[in-house]
């Protein structure tokens, strides 16, 4: 027999539903796919922050698609410009039936950057794309287990002192859950959400993000929202993907902590995912030592190290990480502005990173 003959790469066009539906359907059948491979993501996020969506198809002889490489080209006068796989996400690189596709969608990738300017190429998660690219996978680490199969056997999944903490919130009669889609969920969700990263030191995301990512997602993303009366004091967007839970963005005010409404959140979380039929709950990406990765230890996750690559033409690359020491003084002030101030600051710098 013959070798295979390489699959020719393809700009998908997003504006035709023939085309989305068929890219869909492969992400959602492809045993590695995430959300952020979705026309939805890459669509949401070009809508909520204005860095346009690029899809790359490796098409092969058959007609069929045998692999994808979602990006978005950021754009930022602060951070510069990326094609990133895919912005605002912890994974979505290539995904690909087979080597064939991966090199045809790395060698589509490298020239469509050099023809934009000579961009560099952020690719999270995915396979290797080759030995010119630089690989990272000592920075951030992933957290996932499988949801117990009632909420006693889940009490039980958390180690005996965050149990306790738990166990607090539990008999607060004061606290209480929301779960819902509505305009007023995504208020009170953004309200949480903006305060707790202006309390890390991280401009907040637009608004708008928040919104074309439920509405592009639908009943795949839904808001839990924990309440102290009336008032919202954790909240959380959360993604829904083949049996998995993901929660995404997610914070809570200072009081959380007092109130112990974190764990409650995402304790009721696994509860809201196992009544959906979901098998897996996916804690989301952390930087490896920091304070998050230990929070989610002590919920009974064990970390895996997530592998992320990055080229550039002339080997320069953008720099995001909030852990360069050059970013440090600035997030120290962040941490100092007036909640009304970053919220409507952060929007324009946020969009950026990518």
């Amino acid at each position: 027999m013959g070798q295979a003959a390489t699959p020719f790469v393809t700009m998908m066009d997003l504006t035709d539903p023939a085309q989305v539906q068929a890219v869909d359907a492969y992400v959602m059948r492809h045993a590695d796919g995430t959300p952020f491979h979705r026309p939805a993501w890459l669509l949401a996020v070009e809508e909520g922050t204005g860095n346009p969506a690029l899809l790359l198809a490796a098409v092969g002889h058959s007609g069929g698609i045998s692999g994808l490489l979602p990006l978005h080209h950021v754009q930022s006068r602060l951070f510069g410009q990326a094609l990133v796989s895919t912005a605002f996400a912890v994974d979505g690189g290539i995904l690909a039936d087979n080597d064939r596709a991966v090199a045809a969608l790395v060698s589509a990738a490298e020239d469509l950057a050099r023809s934009r300017g000579g961009l560099s190429l952020e690719l999270r998660g995915g396979p290797a794309p080759g030995t010119a690219w630089e690989q990272r996978a000592d920075q951030h680490v992933g957290f996932v287990r499988p949801i117990a199969a009632d909420d006693d056997a889940e009490l039980l999944a958390i180690p005996r002192k965050h149990r306790a903490e738990l166990r607090k919130a539990l008999a607060n009669p004061a606290l209480t859950v929301d779960i819902g889609r509505s305009r007023q969920h995504l208020r009170d969700h953004y309200r949480v959400y903006a305060t707790s990263v202006r309390n890390l030191g991280t401009p907040v995301f637009p608004a708008r993000l928040f919104r074309a990512v439920l509405d592009r997602f639908g009943d795949d993303a839904d808001i839990l929202i924990v309440r102290e009366g009336d008032r919202p004091v954790s909240a959380v967007l959360t993604l829904y993907h083949r049996g998995r839970v993901m929660p995404y963005w997610g914070g809570g005010l200072a009081d959380a902590r007092r109130l112990r409404s974190n764990e409650l959140l995402y304790y009721r979380l696994m509860g809201h995912g196992r009544a959906r039929g979901m098998t897996e709950f996916d804690f989301g990406r952390s930087k490896v030592d920091s304070g998050q990765a230990a929070w989610k230890k002590s919920f009974g996750f064990a970390p895996r190290a997530l592998t992320y690559y990055e080229w550039s033409p002339d080997g320069l690359k953008r720099d995001v990480n909030p852990q360069s020491k050059k970013y440090q003084r600035r997030i120290a002030l962040w941490k100092k502005l007036p909640l009304p101030v970053a919220n409507l600051v952060g929007p324009f710098i946020a969009r950026g990173l990518g």
